[in-house]
């Protein structure tokens, strides 16, 4: 609206200026080499008028014409580059939908019309590695990283490859080559220090982190978490040589996440080992009511190494506290009950789990039969249905299953990636070791105290040559009763990083592999079920 008007305006005064030259005519002479030209004002300005546009004209075609060459050869340009960012686009979609040949053709067209473009080279690149051609994707990268503008992109591509053909130490090169031009860069710094924590330098991997905070890569949370968790895997690896270091860097990380469980632990075992059990229980009760854990409730129970079984039951009640109604509180109390033999509060402590027990609280039951009553027969039972029981939480990182935590992934090489948890889609899980030998030395002691009359056949509970294994015990049946074999499938993990799992030992009425059945000739004879 606001230009018609200022159209308007300016049309008006160009028709009033015309207008007020014609009411005024004048004239205009001219007298120049005996040629004299007489004519109006209006005449002598529309011809100074003709004769601007005609020099303007003229000056047009002659540039025009002089810059001819230039203009065609920029044409050509144009046209070549718009070509080439159609390749690359071409190349982009056949690299997303798999088609390795059009990918391919499409790169070579890139590199053709658009010569050294970044991402002409990183589609040829993708294509080489679509088409399984590594040595080729891997020079792509090589010439990537000659140029300051593509030189992180290639660093990033060398990783990679290196990776996928199980070079460590080339990956890993790569990768500080990266963190050292941009410590900042997500990728490099998170390489650099899984690399470092799987070399058990944990140190380095602190000094790299905090590079990478440094340089605002890392959120204040986030930078907290990762320290805490380097700190506590160098607790971990510093606790028997350097207990005093352990010490300091677990409560560092206990104070940096208070409910990381291995911070919390070692940091509580460790003080309370120095005579701190104040700070030690303090730090262990946080830890436990955001996440209650066997290891934290072990901790706490064996704050004083000295005090008497009835003393940690007293301590174990103000545990759990914290979590009254979850079943690791109610595991906890009924293994302090039981050290200390008082069997009424193990039984009410259990009871409420007995609805669809879990394998720990099946043991528990187990060793309870076995202390209270005496009763083989139903430890026995309760052992067997350990081995079908619901399984307990673990140490899950990437699908495998893992009786200690550790600070990185045995898979994927992830920080921080183990989560204490069910294990989806797993048969079976760790057993606790000592929960299960309690069971068999409860066992024994009660047959031992039986009556000399009342004692029956009994099975060795250590078979020999028999390697601890995770076996159930099963009820005899009409015929031959062939024991059912569960086995714990676990990943291994890197040696410098191992935490292996412990299987369950041999269960009462366990023959072991290679046993002969009780029905067959030679076999021992079996002791009652129940």
């Amino acid at each position: 609206m606001i230009r018609l008007v200022v159209y308007l305006l300016v049309l008006a005064l160009v028709a009033f200026g015309i207008a007020w030259l014609a009411d005024r005519p004048g004239a205009v002479v001219i007298d120049w080499q005996g040629w004299q030209v007489e004519t109006s004002i209006l005449v002598a300005a529309s011809a100074l008028l003709a004769l601007l546009a005609a020099a303007i004209l003229l000056w047009t075609l002659l540039r025009l014409i002089v810059r001819s060459p230039d203009t065609i050869a920029h044409s050509w340009r144009n046209r070549r580059r718009n070509r080439g960012w159609a390749a690359v686009t071409r190349g982009l979609v056949a690299v997303g939908s798999g088609d390795a040949v059009g990918a391919r053709r499409a790169a070579n067209d890139a590199q053709r019309l658009l010569g050294e473009e970044p991402l002409s080279k990183l589609l040829a690149a993708q294509a080489a590695q679509l088409s399984g051609d590594a040595a080729g994707a891997e020079a792509v990268f090589r010439s990537m990283t000659e140029t300051a503008g593509t030189r992180l992109l290639g660093l990033r591509g060398l990783h990679v490859e290196a990776r996928r053909r199980g070079d460590q130490g080339a990956a890993l090169q790569a990768a500080e080559e990266a963190a050292r031009h941009e410590p900042g860069l997500a990728w490099a710094a998170d390489a650099v220090i899984e690399a470092r924590c799987l070399n058990g330098d944990f140190a380095g991997a602190l000094a790299m982190l905090e590079r990478e905070a440094a340089h605002g890569a890392l959120d204040r949370a986030t930078h907290r978490r990762r320290r805490a968790v380097l700190l506590a895997a160098q607790a971990q690896a510093l606790e028997l040589s350097d207990p005093a270091t352990a010490r300091d860097k677990a409560q560092e990380a206990a104070r940096l996440a208070p409910t990381l469980v291995p911070a919390a632990d070692i940091a509580g075992r460790l003080l309370g080992a120095a005579g701190d059990v104040r700070k030690a229980a303090k730090i262990i009760e946080a830890a436990y009511a955001a996440t209650p854990h066997p290891d934290l409730a072990d901790a706490y129970l064996h704050l004083r190494p000295g005090d008497a079984s009835r003393e940690r039951l007293k301590r174990v009640r103000t545990l759990t506290a914290h979590q009254p109604a979850h079943p690791e509180s109610a595991m906890a109390l009924a293994r302090a009950a039981l050290d200390a033999q008082d069997f009424d509060v193990a039984r009410t402590a259990l009871a409420p789990l007995l609805v669809a027990p879990t394998q720990r609280a099946c043991l528990l039951m187990a060793e309870l039969e076995a202390g209270e009553h005496g009763d083989v027969g139903k430890a026995r039972e309760w052992t067997a249905r350990a081995v079908r029981a619901q399984r307990d939480p673990a140490w899950v990182a990437d699908g495998v299953v893992a009786e200690a935590w550790g600070p990185i992934s045995p898979v994927s090489g992830r920080l921080d990636a183990y989560e204490w948890k069910l294990p989806p889609g797993l048969a079976t899980t760790p057993m606790l070791e000592n929960e299960a030998e309690r069971v068999k030395l409860a066992i024994a002691a009660a047959i031992e105290s039986r009556p000399p009359a009342a004692e029956g056949p009994v099975v060795d509970l250590s078979p020999a040559g028999a390697s601890p294994s995770l076996a159930p015990a099963v009820p005899e049946t009409e015929g031959k009763a062939e024991p059912e074999k569960a086995s714990t499938k676990v990943s291994p993990q890197p040696a410098a990083l191992a935490t292996p799992v412990v299987a369950m030992p041999h269960l009462p009425d366990d023959p072991g592999p290679g046993a002969p059945f009780a029905d067959e000739p030679g076999a021992a004879p079996r002791g009652p079920y129940m």
